[in-house]
């Protein structure tokens, strides 16, 4: 389980995360939603030690990512797959090539790590690009050897930072079917996105992060027929009343 206590962070003046709590239960895909800037990335990052919070802590199966040394951090990242927005692939690497490249890191022999490579890319429904570059993908493709690359090295958890970015209707879907497969195969998901279609097609439970705190959380079910005047706005797509007397002004 991944625990977040009382996150706080702050870039200069500007607070993103106001002491935010949530759990994070194994084999289920939990979904942070919010807008853009809302601290949904920051917080995936402060699950992985890539930032440090300034208050409260992470735990990651009881350990404190922030009492983590090198070797022991490097390890943690080892059981959390991280799928970026724009799938972050190295452009002069093959497909293969990045989905080896965590692999050979890890110190895998080749036979594991072309089994590794053959299985994931199955399981994308991406078999046969083993040799196409990046540049050849569509974007859908590529976000989708961004979860490839993330099952190949068999992850406890896997974090996806707004999966369906950017797609079409058809390929999003495709991204939201292939989230939850992985689900099936016994990996914990955590997803943010702004994304209700999405958010509702893949998660088994729901936080609303609004102006740094967790407005409420639940099930889909609990958050579909939520009665919470904020929440009700941001999945019905209604802007609040100081958005429209700016946007009249």
């Amino acid at each position: 389980m991944i625990t977040l206590e009382n996150l706080t962070k702050s870039f200069g003046a500007r607070t993103i995360l106001k002491g935010v709590s949530l759990e994070i239960p194994e084999g289920q895909n939990t979904v942070i939603i919010g807008g853009s800037g809302a601290g949904k990335s920051v917080t995936l990052k402060l699950i992985v030690g890539l930032l440090e919070p300034d208050a409260g802590r992470v735990l990651v199966d009881g350990a404190d990512v922030q009492q983590l040394d090198r070797n022991q951090l490097r390890a943690l990242r080892g059981r959390i797959g991280y799928v970026f927005q724009f799938a972050a692939l190295f452009d002069s690497l093959t497909v293969a090539g990045n989905i080896r490249l965590g692999l050979v890191r890890r110190g895998c022999d080749e036979a594991l790590i072309r089994e590794r490579v053959e299985e994931s890319l199955a399981v994308v429904e991406l078999s046969g690009t083993e040799d196409k570059l990046p540049s050849e993908l569509s974007g859908g493709m590529r976000k989708r050897v961004g979860i490839a690359r993330a099952i190949a090295l068999k992850p406890s958890y896997i974090l996806y930072d707004e999966p369906t970015t950017g797609l079409d209707p058809i390929t999003a879907s495709v991204m939201d079917q292939l989230i939850m497969r992985t689900r099936d195969l016994g990996v914990t998901g955590l997803v943010v996105t702004h994304d209700m279609r999405s958010a509702f097609s893949v998660g088994d439970r729901i936080a609303l992060l609004h102006q740094g705190e967790i407005r409420q959380s639940g099930s889909v079910q609990e958050i579909r027929t939520s009665d919470d005047p904020i929440v009700r706005q941001f999945i019905d797509g209604r802007p609040g009343p100081a958005l429209v007397r700016r946007s009249v002004g």
